[in-house]
């Protein structure tokens, strides 16, 4: 009987193309299956059997877990304290194994051991396709609509599967069984049955490597598309850089005539694609990833990380777009907030803010209207800087002299340690939830604290937009934020 499983093994090996190890594996996983049948409770069962000769023999064990653990699995697990008893060294995560008698391969039942070898010789032959395919580091997969599968569609190449979900798929885009298909792998995730490769048409990343495969001066690295915002099957817009002074990125993207960008836009279901110059200062990105629009200036919020950008009457709705969409690629592309507004509009929030800081200073510093109206003139928006920037520019301040200046100084400074004093009291306020959720700092609990925020489900109730507008985070950190702090509503720990 020995014999014949060696003779077994070595032509299921041969005849599926497959290592010898993985059979004799299917077999042991084989054998292992219908031992625990023979047993009541759920046990850990092994057969080990020899390479060389056929022999195999069957182990009953137990996994050690700590003694403060307890059992979660009485059948399979035992205490460390108990373990130690039989084999002085052993450790947590070790196995204690008893040998039990081996059931002969001729009672286990012919199908149940076939159907357990096949399974994993098509399991093991999967993950050699998966492999060959993902070392040939391919990022796109072509190839063909094979079926649908619950609203997803499993593309078929080669011998290989993907699954493209509904929410990957480019919106109104009609796919049937046959037609040819490109799509982004995304990832490769071995557990899923059927088709583990993950695709997407609808990700910037999708966007890029199109540009990749149809400007060669991408690959060659003289060219770069440092960011991608796409409103998939209706507009996106790219941002390139160019290494090489001679090369026109945008020109080079667009192709002659336009051939290199039809070429992405015509894979993508007539996707619109703006192309933009990437620039190193965030005011003059904004500027070119708001176009078509031409703006009349740009106010940059640094802390807010968001500008103010304020176009004509002509150009607001070319700014903003149909459906807010040229702004929010924009900002999409660009990762800064983008507030559009006209002239008037403004005007009218730059003297709010001009009142808000000349109320601040003449509360704060005490000071009447006409000192509080110089400091604005020449660009003191803060207390901070009041109290530390140079002495000297204050100085150069024609209406100051040195006692003023140093007065002014002592004031902000007083006036921030009393500020700092109330925060750190209103702080004490904050429920203990809210300050151990990760990703919170002192310096975020304190502007929510300002802004009326004191428990875990205060944070929780709030819109991104609500978010952003207190810390002045990108939407990106205050959606995960906000995310953080609603996991106790579905999970229902506190």
């Amino acid at each position: 009987m020995n014999r014949e499983l060696l003779m077994l093994v070595e032509a299921i090996s041969r005849e599926k193309n497959v290592e010898r190890d993985i059979v004799f594996g299917a077999v042991e996983s084989a054998l292992a299956q219908a031992t625990k049948k023979l047993y009541e409770g759920d046990v850990d069962i092994r057969v080990a059997i020899d390479r060389d000769s056929g022999n195999y023999e069957t182990f009953r064990r137990w996994h050690v877990v700590p003694d403060e653990a307890g059992l979660q699995l009485p059948d399979q697990e035992i205490l460390l304290f108990e373990a130690v008893e039989q084999i002085a060294d052993i450790e947590v995560d070790e196995y204690i194994e008893e040998s039990v008698e081996s059931l002969p391969i001729g009672r286990i039942g012919a199908m149940a051991a076939k159907q357990v070898i096949l399974q994993k010789i098509r399991d093991a032959e999967r993950e050699m396709l998966l492999n060959e395919f993902m070392a040939r580091g391919e990022k796109i997969l072509v190839g063909t609509v094979k079926r649908m599968d619950k609203g997803d569609i499993i593309v078929e190449s080669g011998r290989v599967e993907g699954r493209l979900r509904r929410s990957e798929m480019i919106p109104k885009e009609n796919l049937r069984n046959g037609d040819r298909v490109r799509a982004m792998i995304m990832e490769v995730d071995l557990t899923l049955r059927g088709a583990p490769i993950i695709l997407s048409r609808s990700s910037p990343e999708f966007m890029i490597e199109l540009f990749s495969q149809e400007v060669p001066e991408i690959e060659q690295g003289l060219l770069e598309i440092k960011s991608c915002a796409r409103d998939p099957g209706s507009r996106a817009k790219i941002a390139v850089l160019s290494h090489d002074k001679r090369v026109d990125p945008i020109g080079t993207c667009v192709g002659v005539r336009g051939t290199r960008v039809n070429g992405v836009t015509n894979e993508l279901a007539g996707e619109r694609v703006d192309i933009v110059l990437w620039s190193e200062d965030p005011a003059q990105f904004v500027i070119g990833a708001l176009a078509p629009a031409n703006v009349q200036s740009i106010v940059v919020d640094e802390e807010k990380h968001a500008m103010d950008v304020v176009v004509d009457e002509e150009n607001l709705a070319i700014a903003i777009g149909r459906g807010g969409q040229n702004v929010r690629l924009a900002s999409d592309l660009t990762g800064w907030k983008i507030n559009i507004m006209d002239a008037a509009e403004s005007a009218q929030k730059q003297a709010e803010e001009t009142t808000g800081i000349r109320a601040l200073f003449m509360d704060k510093l005490d000071v009447d209207q006409e000192i509080a109206d110089i400091l604005i003139e020449e660009g003191f928006t803060s207390l901070e800087e009041v109290a530390y920037v140079p002495i000297q520019e204050m100085l150069e301040i024609d209406s100051f002299d040195e006692d003023t200046v140093n007065e002014l100084r002592t004031r902000a400074k007083d006036a921030l340690l009393t500020q700092e004093i109330v925060r750190e009291e209103s702080v004490e306020d904050v429920s203990q939830d809210l300050r151990d959720l990760e990703g919170l700092t002192p310096e975020l609990i304190a502007k929510l604290v300002e802004a009326g925020v004191h428990t875990r489900d205060d944070l929780a109730d709030l819109a991104t937009d609500e978010l952003t507008d207190i810390t002045g985070q990108a939407d990106g950190e205050a959606t995960a934020l906000i995310m953080k702090a609603r996991e106790h509503w579905f999970t229902g720990q506190a």
